[in-house]
């Protein structure tokens, strides 16, 4: 009998084993994709919802307060965002219960040790921070720590949720966090508490997200099972990467709002808002994605784990732009009203720009879910090239967008490379 022949039933039923375990990999990422995305629709409805509604009850000196909270807690959300990804990865990656429960507690000792200094730094520096945000009283940002010294753990509790594609109680997660937030918030400033309020909001609702949906009642006890730990250079790796998302996702308003005049900064920040939305939904896909990938033996791996969640992210991406370029001034007008005209021929271009980033982040997040990656340092690197080039190009709002279009091509080209790369074709059985 010849080897081929010998070998067939074997090899048969290797591939039927893998195949079905391949479409249940599907399976996941589309559910989850579509779980998640309904759950980024909700957030992002509240958040919406939230500015709007305190822009309104508090007026434009007092937003620009409660915004500049909101910011703060985005720039810490680069460290959440690094042990949730750190997190989600290894939980994948361990198969038994009482591994995973051993790492979610190693991770989360050290994120409480993260963010009780963070919390604490910020405590101690507060006078000089509400010095350089012209912050009318400190108490804003010690209000502020509160919610920090909580926000950094509770991306580890996101986090194994994540990894263990529990979507649905992930996206309910999120959808507590700002619910809490947007009705606190409603309530407290309209007793008359104002920023105070604003801020206080936004603290109890990163509180109560750590807290629910309530854990397994031995999550975080040790278990005597040996686990894959997280390694250093995983968390670096994380941590890069987020730095790099939340500069390129925040520093172009901070840049028009140095250069430009008070207006048309407003303007710029009315089609960021609307722009990424797409973002937002891309990601949804990235964050079912990555725990399936993540998850996946060598020989269970397939091209598809790649090429569905960037089809998805295309589409999303496609009919998006399609939307901002025949129908941006009845998007202006419904969401802000008549005096944001300017701002409609720019939905296309920015929107454009998000699409190509979040092409990047598919593949960026793919990477990273199989090994340790370089693309967080191209995505650094670009990063600040965003910085250089608007401070070099901004003559009108339409060169700040077409510098980023620029940019996000040339970052969808470099984390591409790798994917183009030729590989040894295997070698055939001899007959």
């Amino acid at each position: 009998m010849s080897r081929s022949l010998a070998t067939f039933p074997d090899r048969l039923g290797w591939r039927a084993v893998t195949n079905l375990k391949v479409e249940d990999q599907h399976t996941r990422i589309l559910s989850g994709s579509v779980v998640m995305l309904v759950g980024i629709a909700i957030v992002s409805a509240f958040n919406f919802g939230y500015n709007v509604a305190m822009a309104r009850m508090l007026g434009p000196a007092e937003f620009g307060h409660a915004s500049a909270a909101v910011t703060l807690l985005m720039l810490v959300s680069a460290i959440t965002l690094a042990f949730q990804l750190v997190c989600a990865k290894f939980v994948a990656r361990n198969q038994s219960s009482g591994a995973r429960k051993s790492l979610v507690q190693s991770l989360l000792k050290r994120a409480w040790i993260v963010g009780l200094t963070l919390a604490a730094t910020m405590a101690l520096g507060s006078h000089a921070l509400a010095q350089y945000l012209r912050l009318p009283t400190p108490w804003i940002v010690l209000i502020l720590t509160f919610g920090i010294a909580f926000y950094v753990p509770l991306g580890v509790k996101r986090g194994s949720m994540q990894g263990d594609c529990a979507f649905l109680r992930l996206a309910g997660n999120f959808i507590l966090e700002v619910l809490v937030k947007f009705s606190g918030a409603l309530v407290l400033v309209g007793l008359g508490f104002g920023v105070n309020g604003a801020v206080i909001a936004i603290a109890a609702s990163v509180v109560l997200a750590y807290f629910l949906p309530p854990t397994e009642q031995n999550l975080f006890r040790r278990q005597g099972e040996a686990c894959i730990p997280a390694s250093f250079r995983e968390g670096m790796q994380a941590i890069v990467f987020f730095v790099g998302q939340v500069i390129i996702n925040n520093i172009d308003i901070i840049l028009v709002k140095h250069f430009f005049a008070p207006e048309l900064a407003g303007m710029y920040a009315a089609v960021a808002l609307v722009g990424r939305v797409l973002y937002f939904a891309s990601w949804s896909v990235v964050s079912a994605m990555f725990p399936v990938s993540a998850g996946a033996k060598a020989e269970e791996h397939d091209a598809s784990l790649l090429v569905v969640p960037l089809l998805l992210v295309v589409c999303l991406a496609v009919g998006f732009i399609l939307l901002m370029t025949f129908v941006p001034g009845l998007i202006v007008h419904f969401i802000f009203g008549a005096g944001y005209r300017e701002a409609e021929p720019l939905l296309s271009l920015y929107a454009a720009a998000t699409g190509l980033y979040s092409l990047s982040v598919v593949l960026m997040a793919y990477e990273m879910s199989r090994r340790i990656a370089s693309t967080g340092w191209v995505q650094l690197f670009f990063s600040g090239a965003i910085v250089a080039g608007i401070t070099l190009f901004h003559s009108n709002l339409r060169e700040v967008i077409l510098v980023q279009i620029v940019l996000m091509v040339l970052l969808l080209i470099v984390v591409s490379l790798p994917f183009f790369r030729m590989r040894p074709a295997c070698p055939q059985e001899a007959a």
